[in-house]
């Protein structure tokens, strides 16, 4: 699920900037339908860029300190030797 929303999340990040750089570079800024849709995608772009960042670290630091992931090394029983006193 989580896979699937960061996916989608990104190919709208994708369409948005399609748009921006359509503005800039290509005649969109001529086309006032074009225009209205260039601005709801800078602004759409800039949500889903922070929003694709918080879910990222969100998964990433969700994998930290609990007993549910993690490689568990530091969790591993010491090996039986006998320490000297």
């Amino acid at each position: 699920m989580g896979f699937g929303i960061i996916m989608f999340m990104r190919i709208l990040f994708g369409v948005c900037m399609v748009f921006i750089i359509g503005y800039v570079f290509a005649g969109f800024s001529k086309n006032p339908g074009l225009v209205v849709l260039t601005k709801i995608a800078t602004i759409l772009a800039v949500v889903l860029f922070i929003a694709i960042n918080g879910l990222l670290m969100r998964f990433a630091f969700s994998r930290q300190g609990n007993d549910k992931a993690g490689c568990g090394y530091w969790k591993a029983p010491l090996p039986g030797k006998e320490h000297s006193k």
